[in-house]
This record gives C-alpha cells, sequence and structure tokens, in this order.
C-alpha cells in the first residue's frame, strides 16, 4: 500500500536488476550469535494474521562504496531503503534452514538522513501450505562493525497496518492451498510512512525476541533457539514490466481504446458499478498494482483467473469468455477518497484474465492505472532450437513459459493451486533447467531441500517446504534419479557426492520392505505413481495384487537400485555399488518371472496377470529388463495395444524416454499429441492432467518435457559421462529436414545442426573445450573433439 504503494514497481526493477546476483555470506556471520536481534511489534499476537511496519532512521556522514547487509523475516517482508524497495524474501525454507538475504544497500543511501521500512507479514493459518513459520519477527544484521548501526533491536520504531484482513479464496471442490486474497481499508494504512520526514512518535519501539543464531550456532545445552539462519543460494527474484493485453468486456464504464495496453485514465461515475474483465493474453505470475484517485468508501475488486469456465469445473477453449464464469482468488480494496492511491499486492498473483470490478458511493473513482509486474526465478533462456517445422517452437515456447512460472523461490507444482515443490515434478523441471538455462542454482536448492525433508527411517517428504508433512515413497526414488541427473549433467558432481549417504538411507528403508525375493510389499503411505483413471488405479496408485505387490513399485526400485549403484561406482563407495548391483540383479529376476505375461508380450501390473499399463512396460525397458528386439516388440505395444492404462502428460516423460531407448526416437515428433490438444485448446502452459476441459490446473511443469527432449532426443544431445565430461550426439529427426539445436554445459556450448539437401545431410557439430564426444548415425560412432567438427551423410 502507500509505499508498498508509494513508490511504484517501475522504480523497483532498476533496484533488484542491480542485486540480482548469487548471494554469499562471509565464515564470520556463520560462526557466531548475531548482534542483531529478531524483533516485533509489542502487544501484537506472535501467531495470527498480521502486517507490520517497521522503520529506523539512519544517519551517515557520506555515501559508502558498500553497505552489506543480512535480512530475514517470518512470514515475509519487503524492505525499503529511502522509499525505494532494495530486497523482498526470504526464500523459502524450514526453520532448521531458514534463508536470509544478502544485499548491498549502499547504492540507495546518501549522506546525511536516510530511512529503511520493512513490510512483514504473517499469514498465520491462512499461509500458503508451503510457507512454514514459527511465529511473526524481522531480523535486518550489518554485515561487518561499520555497518551493524541497521542492526535491528529495540531502536527500531514499529506499528501493525490495521489496513488488511484476510480474504478467503472460494474455489469449489479442489486442493487449493496458495494463501488468502487481501482486504484492504485505505483509510486505516498510516501514509507516507516511509518518507524521511514521517513523524512515528506515536509508533512503538521494537520489542526483541531473541538473537539471531546460524544454523552453525547452537543455543545453550546444544537447543536450537528459533529460526536457524542459513545464506540464501538464490539470487533476488526478476521483477519485470508487464501489461496487460486487451479488454474483453466492460460493463457500467466507458473506456479509453489504449488501456489497459497503456497508462490510461477512465472514471467510474458515484452511485454505481462497473466490472471489467482484463485479458494478459497468456498465463503469468505478476504483482498486480491498481492506482486510482477519489471514490471516498468506493469498493474496488481484484480477480484472477487462469481462465473461464462454460460451467464448473468445465473450461472450454481457454480463449473464449464470452457466456463464461468467473471464478478465482480475489483481492479487494476500500478507497480513502484521497488521490493518488495505489495498492500492490503483499505476494504475487497467478491469472491470464483479471476482472476488476468497481462499486462507488457519493464520489466518482478515477482509475489512473492497471498494470502487473512479472515475477520469478530469473533464469535466462540459452537454449537454440530451430527447425522446418514451426510447431515445434511453439510447443518450446509454451513449455519455457511453463517452466518459468512454475519456479520462483523454489519449482512448484502449480503456481495458482499449491505452490508446492514435489520431487517427482521438480526431477522433470531441474533437467529443464539444465538443458534450457544452465543455470544450476535453483536445481541444487531442490535438492538440498528434499534432503533436509528426510526422516530418521529413511525417507523424504513428497514435498518440501510445507508444513503439513506429506509422504509418496516412489517420490523418494525418484529422488534419487534426480541426483543422478545432476550428477550425469550438472557441473558440481561434488555436490551430490555428499548426497550419497542419504540415498543410502532411502535404499536402506525400502530393503526393509523387501520380501525374500527382492518385491517390495506393505510400504505405508501414498504409493503413487501417476494420474490413471482405469480399474485398479486408486488416487494415482497402480494395481496391487493380492500377495500386496506391484511391479511398478518393484520397477521403480530397480531403477533407483541401477542409478545409485552406478554414482556409487563412479563417486562413492564402491561395495555399494556392489551391494544395490546384486539387489537390482535379484530383483531384475523376480519381476520377469513374477509378471513377465508370454501370451501378450508385456509385463502386468501385478501377479495376476490381469491388468496391464503403458508405465509398467516403459519402466521394464528404461530399467533394461528387456533389451534389443525384445524392448523394440513392447515399445510397439504400448503404442498401439488401447487396452493399457495410458500415462498422463507427466509419465509420457518416462513413457518417451522408454520408446527412444526401444529405438523408436525417429518418431518422437508423432507423439506429442497431449501437447497440440492442449495448444488447440487455448492454453499457453500446459495443462495438469489429460483432461483437459476439467484439469484443475492450466500450469504443470511435468508436462514441459518437450523442452528436454527437443534438445536431448530430436537434436541428440545427451550427456556420456559424469559432469557432462563426455558427449553423446544421437540425433532423432523424424521428417525434419532442417533443425538445429545448442544447449548450455559446464565447459561452455554444445551445438550440433542437420540440414538435408539432395538426400545428403551435412551434420555439423561444436563442442566446448576439454571435452570429447561421439556422434551415433545410422548405428556407426564417429569421434568427435573439442570445437568444429563436419561431416556429410
Amino acid at each position: 500500500m502507500t509505499y508498498l504503494i508509494r513508490i511504484t514497481f517501475l522504480l523497483f526493477f532498476t533496484a533488484l536488476t542491480k542485486l540480482n546476483y548469487a548471494q554469499t555470506a562471509g565464515p564470520a556471520i556463520l560462526q557466531k550469535q548475531w548482534k542483531a536481534a529478531w524483533i516485533q511489534v509489542p502487544g501484537e499476537p506472535s501467531n495470527e494474521y498480521g502486517v507490520y511496519l517497521f522503520r529506523k532512521n539512519l544517519d551517515i556522514a557520506g555515501k559508502p562504496s558498500a553497505f552489506y547487509i543480512h535480512v530475514s523475516a517470518d512470514n515475509r517482508y519487503k524492505l525499503f531503503v529511502n522509499e525505494k524497495m532494495v530486497s523482498l524474501g526470504p526464500a523459502r525454507g524450514d526453520i532448521t534452514h531458514w534463508n536470509y538475504e544478502t544485499i548491498d544497500i549502499a547504492p540507495f543511501l546518501q549522506q546525511g538522513r536516510n530511512v529503511i521500512g520493512a513490510i512483514v507479514w504473517n499469514e498465520a493459518k491462512f499461509r500458503p501450505e508451503a510457507q512454514i513459520s514459527l511465529r511473526t519477527g524481522l531480523i535486518v544484521q550489518g554485515a561487518t562493525e561499520a555497518e551493524q548501526v541497521i542492526n535491528t533491536g529495540a531502536s527500531w520504531k514499529c506499528s501493525r497496518d490495521n489496513s488488511y484482513k484476510p480474504l478467503l479464496v472460494k474455489i469449489p471442490n479442489t486442493y487449493y492451498v496458495a494463501g488468502p486474497g487481501e482486504f484492504v481499508n485505505m483509510a486505516e494504512h498510516p501514509r507516507e510512512w516511509m518518507k524521511i520526514d514521517f513523524n512515528d512518535a506515536s509508533w512503538k519501539n521494537a520489542e526483541i525476541i531473541f538473537p539471531g543464531n546460524p544454523k552453525n550456532i547452537a543455543g545453550a545445552f546444544g537447543i536450537p533457539v528459533g529460526w536457524l539462519l542459513v545464506p540464501s543460494s538464490l539470487p533476488q527474484m526478476e521483477l519485470s514490466s508487464e501489461r496487460l493485453k486487451t479488454v474483453r468486456s466492460a460493463k457500467g464504464v466507458a473506456l479509453p481504446p489504449s488501456f489497459p495496453a497503456s497508462r490510461s485514465v477512465f472514471t467510474v461515475p458515484a452511485n454505481s458499478k462497473a466490472t471489467i474483465l482484463l485479458d494478459q493474453g497468456y498465463l503469468t505470475n505478476a504483482y498486480p498494482t491498481l492506482i486510482f484517485s477519489g471514490g471516498k468508501d468506493a469498493s474496488l475488486s481484484m480477480e484472477y483467473a487462469e481462465t473461464l469456465y462454460t460451467k464448473y469445473p468445465a473450461k472450454g477453449n481457454r480463449n473464449e469468455t464470452e457466456g463464461k464464469e468467473f471464478v478465482g482468488r480475489k483481492d479487494s480494496i476500500v478507497s480513502d477518497g484521497n488521490a493518488g492511491q495505489q495498492y500492490t499486492t503483499l505476494n504475487w498473483r497467478t491469472y491470464r484474465y483479471l476482472q476488476l470490478s468497481i462499486s462507488t458511493k457519493q464520489e466518482p473513482v478515477m482509475i489512473d492505472d492497471l498494470y502487473g509486474t512479472f515475477t520469478g526465478y530469473p533464469f535466462k533462456y540459452n537454449a537454440v532450437f530451430e527447425s522446418d517445422n514451426p510447431e515445434l517452437k511453439t510447443i518450446m515456447e509454451t513449455g519455457w513459459r511453463t517452466a518459468r512460472l512454475c519456479a520462483v523461490e523454489t519449482y512448484m507444482d502449480c503456481p495458482y493451486y499449491e505452490q508446492l515443490q514435489y520431487i517427482a515434478d521438480g526431477r522433470i523441471q531441474a533437467m529443464i533447467s539444465l538443458y534450457n538455462s544452465g543455470d544450476d542454482r535453483l536445481v541444487k536448492n531442490a535438492i538440498n531441500i528434499m534432503d533436509h525433508s528426510r526422516q530418521p527411517e529413511g525417507i523424504t517428504y513428497s514435498r518440501h517446504p510445507s508444513y503439513s508433512p506429506q509422504f509418496i515413497p516412489t517420490f523418494t526414488l525418484w529422488y534419487i534419479g534426480m541426483l543422478h541427473d545432476y550428477w550425469k549433467y550438472g557441473k558440481d558432481t561434488a555436490f551430490i557426492k555428499n548426497k550419497l549417504a542419504g540415498a543410502r538411507q532411502v535404499l536402506n528403508y525400502f530393503h526393509d520392505y523387501q520380501r525374500g525375493d527382492g518385491s517390495v510389499v506393505n510400504v505405508p503411505y501414498w504409493m503413487f505413481t501417476d494420474w490413471v483413471v482405469k480399474e485398479g488405479w486408486v488416487e494415482g496408485a497402480g494395481p496391487f495384487g493380492s500377495d500386496s505387490t506391484s511391479s511398478l513399485i518393484d520397477l521403480q526400485l530397480l531403477f533407483a537400485y541401477q542409478v545409485a549403484s552406478e554414482m556409487e561406482l563412479k563417486s562413492g563407495i564402491k561395495e555399494y555399488a556392489s551391494l544395490y548391483n546384486k539387489y537390482a540383479t535379484q530383483l531384475k529376476s523376480t519381476i520377469r518371472k513374477k509378471y513377465w505375461d508370454p501370451s501378450r508380450g508385456l509385463f502386468a501390473d501385478r501377479a495376476e496377470k490381469d491388468l496391464y499399463s503403458q508405465h509398467a512396460n516403459a519402466l521394464a525397458i528404461l530399467t533394461g529388463l528387456v533389451t534389443g528386439n525384445e524392448a523394440t516388440a513392447i515399445a510397439k505395444k504400448i503404442l498401439a495395444d488401447t487396452s493399457l492404462a495410458t500415462a498422463s502428460i507427466y509419465f509420457k516423460y518416462y513413457l518417451h524416454r522408454a520408446l527412444i531407448k526401444a529405438g523408436l526416437g525417429n518418431d518422437y515428433i508423432n507423439w506429442l499429441g497431449a501437447w497440440r490438444e492442449n495448444l488447440k485448446m487455448g492454453l499457453t502452459t500446459w495443462g495438469e492432467s489429460p483432461d483437459i476441459d476439467k484439469t484443475r490446473s492450466d500450469c504443470h511443469a511435468w508436462g514441459s518435457s518437450p523442452n528436454i527432449e527437443f534438445l536431448r532426443t530430436v537434436i541428440g544431445i545427451d550427456s556420456d559421462a559424469p559432469g557432462f565430461s563426455k558427449i553423446r550426439i544421437e540425433p532423432h529427426l523424424g521428417s525434419l529436414n532442417n533443425a538445429k539445436g545448442e544447449i548450455p554445459h559446464p565447459k561452455g556450448k554444445v551445438s550440433a545442426e542437420y540440414v538435408k539437401e539432395n538426400n545428403k545431410w551435412t551434420v555439423t557439430i561444436s563442442l566446448p573445450a576439454e571435452t570429447i564426444g561421439t556422434l551415433v548415425w545410422n548405428g556407426k560412432n564417429y569421434k568427435l573433439k573439442a570445437g568444429n567438427n563436419a561431416f556429410t551423410f
């Protein structure tokens, strides 16, 4: 509001661009208790909804060249220096790994009087599921003695902002855990509270909770006290201007033709109502900002939706709005009648459609502007994919948008409904990051967070951070797959070596549930494999036999043993590699004996051999249970047999990897029917489930696997050794006659280009320094060297 509000987000862009670096902290700050204290507003509840304002006057003799500070809060904060926002956070974590942000505020300081301001909010029981919390608090610590004049303590002034109340989100019959809307009464907000000359004499001195404690420091008798602070490994999130594109409908008001694509002013008369439906043109994550004047006691609301509904939950074509109903998250504001009021949400919102509703009283209200500020992890797209099929470019662009919207301070399954970092989703998202950007910081952050969630018995949470523990043991197995992916494609193999001890605990947990023949039985919790509507499938868990075993579970464990064995052999302890190889050999034998149905030439989902799926047979190929002609025959049956339980857009990642491994990779472009259907239905990101009309979420990054496979499979660029130290190029061009791709690599870039003219292929490949590789073309191997390589076939 006013300075969430008086300062437009356009000022924030310049400020935060300067801060977009990986944060570092000197070792000293991690080795002793901070001199700064966590503070709160006296007399306020510590675990109830509230928005709080903090300020500190700072007098400096001269403008410094550097002024580093560390800042954190619970739940979240926005920090300002002289009315300019310099940081928002902290990046989500858990109580024993509570992130603080490190920033240099020197560019925003001036000689003489300065004011530091912070908005801190705690959404308490209404907070997002991903928001772990201890209690309301703020801490700011100067990095050195020179900066410690800024340390939080009783010298900071503070006040509750009584203008805010939570607004519950009402979306029928669905799982929504992304936080409340906001109800804001502008008349109760302290105006101009961030100005240097603001009179804060009536504000209270902050109350000290306790000192800041780095994770390395324990309290008395080794007992941790409060949040255990760790430096955030992530940069500040991107903030960039993003205007809504078009008006889809307007009732009760005349709008200028230029609105909302450019700043335009219009007035809603006194004692009237207006409703305006705006279209961003594509789904986005943004902080909406509404600037308005006059209209005392007028009610203004902004509602946000991925799409409109023909009849809830049916959505129809996402581009169509006529005759549809609006269901979505909402923020409401009551005007205080002043000029230049400005409202920006505390947290970002997800929307393609934004509905602005206005109801005036005795005064007209003037709308001065309405715009968004895009936010997300600051990924840069560093890949290239071009071909003579323009449809593939659209699929690639849509996948990248989906991936970006599902990545802020963590990976997220979806930005609108959950904002939760699940392992199964995160594994695919991490590979997209590596192939499309090369920035591995969010990848490593995800791996760390999942490792932090591991329980004493060995299993991880299925998602983290999350204040409600959820266990999906199969996701813990995919966590080992995620380790293997980074070990193979990432640049820091030592990072994974340090995670192998945790992987051993995971596999030990599962080994306790293996019978004498190796089959897994009676693992507790939710044994999810995929969202499938088919006989025997219950809430995503595949069929179990009368003996409580399942080929789907056995195969996923087999996969985990295999990749763990490979990591242990080359980067860990060889005895574990031998042990896991022994377990894998037993499992392969058992699975073949127990689930193979020679009459159908397929693996069954259970020992009764009455239910079959694409999933089990894809996993049989991926784990090398079948190879050569047998694998090819099964792959063809997977595609042709309509009686099989079919993979969702999520599990098609594994299905397609299996079909490619079985020798059918040249058909990859023909397998993208689900993605083509999404585009046909007007989606601008990939939907969550196969039922596109009624899918809950219109944005799930687990559907962005083509952003990997266009480069790994079609262009053919793959890793052939840990750390991507060896490169394998094996294209699957299908019907393409022209294709070019480039990916970021730990040593630089890898590129490949294929041009067919007069039935001859010209192939040009470039490898980075200090690497070697192999080109596989029509079954023959050709050596590749660092630098340029050219071939004609």
